[in-house]
């Protein structure tokens, strides 16, 4: 006898839940049959797949004194955004969607209602949805006098080729688009009462799929199509809509879009490359041919590179093109630092907390430079020589703009202090390139140092 998926079997196949995620999904899944008990319906769990593309149905349960909506077990098959938006959007947005009319999996029209199931940090990890059947039986369209087809205004503007076919496979209905795209790929004209099989015969194998409802890419000559294939509503029916729309440009756009990345990736990589050259030049200086004096001095600059350098490592480690995550930018800089200029002083420590925030890669160059500054500073002139230090990097979203502060409890800031580079770099690199707000003072125990700049993504 073949064993039945659980839940968490459904979701290890599927999905990238948490072990926490799919618990809270076990224990909701044994309470659905109470959950449509209550409401008199059907009730279902749904979970984003993996590539995002779809949801999987995990759980099902119907009331005891509702006749269920469907013929067969839907747990384990996929649920499609073209026939459930609703589902898609509360996945998407986490806000509710009540009394929405959808197509089942099975062809049949239900009012559904869909809210998010959240895991930890807030999350949506998977949607609830009460069913109830309507109990209008749709109109079957071979009941339509054949000119009220042909007036019908809806199909002539659709830009999808519209195919509608009877149970041998032969054309009932086309609207304008599919008769013109049989014209386009066949080279013949689209009669009504011919087979499918003789403009498309790579339909067979979709047709002969017991799925009632079908969303398929597949070629057609050179051209991409999505096909979705479903029964109508009537279960008495025997009659199948096939829907067509053409992907070609849209795939072509995207293999273009592609090829850019793939470009301004290999633009990113020499960049890193011809600044990691500088820094090792700078390094081959300073072991062989510079002064003592002038050594600190240059780790500074190849601090600053090296800081530069690290918003393209970043880049090219992630699936994003042009954009960096700011508290890792943050946390690497800050751990270079402390290992390369304080590394003398076993003592001294930085923490670091915040949220995560992707930005643009020019906007994180000037991050990347004033956090350098900022670091250097607390290493070099917060503590005395032999004593304890901490640092402290909080990044946060106050209202449409992010704060940095840096905070040190060694000796605290003084603004008598004559002013270095390095403060000048900070305020115009703030100033001029992220069009925000610099301070710095002294507090209680050591120098709290703030920027704020406007968040844009």
């Amino acid at each position: 006898m073949e064993r039945t998926m659980t839940v968490r079997d459904l979701c290890a196949l599927h999905t990238q839940l948490l072990d926490s995620d799919i618990q809270i999904l076990e224990n909701l899944s044994t309470n659905l049959p109470l959950i449509a008990d209550l409401n008199k319906a059907n009730v279902f769990i749904d979970c984003p797949v993996r590539e995002g593309k779809h949801a999987i149905v995990v759980g099902e349960a119907c009331g005891h004194s509702v006749k269920s909506v469907y013929d067969h077990p839907v747990v384990g098959k996929f649920a499609y955004e073209a026939f459930e938006p609703a589902v898609f959007y509360v996945l998407r947005t986490g806000k509710d969607m009540f009394v929405n009319r959808a197509l089942t999996q099975e062809g049949a029209m239900v009012q559904q209602s869909v809210v998010p199931i959240k895991g930890e940090c807030n999350r949506v990890i998977a949607v609830l949805i009460m069913e109830k059947v309507i109990h209008e039986e749709p109109v079957s369209f071979n009941q339509f006098d054949r000119q009220d087809q042909q007036n019908s205004l809806v199909p002539e503007f659709i830009e999808e080729s519209i195919f509608l076919i009877n149970n041998q496979n032969r054309l009932v209905y086309t609207n304008p688009a599919a008769i013109n795209l049989v014209s386009e790929i066949c080279l013949t004209e689209c009669v009504l009462g011919e087979s499918i099989f003789d403009y498309f015969p790579g339909f067979a194998d979709v047709l002969a799929s017991k799925e009632d409802i079908l969303m398929k890419e597949m070629n057609i000559g050179k051209k991409i199509i999505q096909l979705k294939k479903f029964h109508l509503g009537n279960k008495n029916s025997n009659e199948t809509f096939i829907i067509i729309r053409d992907l070609t440009e849209l795939r072509d756009k995207e293999r273009e879009l592609i090829s850019k990345s793939v470009a301004i990736r290999e633009i990113h990589h020499r960049v890193k490359n011809n600044l990691q050259t500088v820094a090792s030049l700078l390094r081959l200086q300073m072991r062989l041919g510079a002064p003592e004096e002038s050594k600190p001095h240059l780790l500074v600059s190849l601090n600053r590179v090296l800081s530069i350098s690290s918003v393209y490592e970043i880049i090219l480690a992630s699936s994003q093109v042009d954009h960096v995550d700011l508290l890792e930018l943050i946390r690497k800089i800050g751990d270079m630092i402390v290992h390369t200029e304080g590394q003398a002083r076993q003592c001294l420590r930085i923490e670091y907390s915040g949220e995560l925030h992707s930005i643009d890669s020019d906007i994180g160059i000037s991050v990347a430079l004033v956090v350098n500054e900022l670091i250097h500073n607390c290493v070099k002139h917060a503590f005395k020589e032999g004593t304890e230090g901490n640092i402290t990097v909080c990044l946060q979203k106050d209202g449409p703009e992010l704060e940095l502060q840096v905070r040190d409890d060694g000796i605290g800031y003084s603004p008598a202090v004559k002013p270095s580079l390095g403060l000048d770099i900070i305020r115009m690199t703030v100033e001029n390139d992220l069009d925000g707000e610099f301070s710095i003072q002294r507090i209680k125990e050591g120098t709290l140092a703030s920027v704020r700049f406007p968040y844009k993504r």
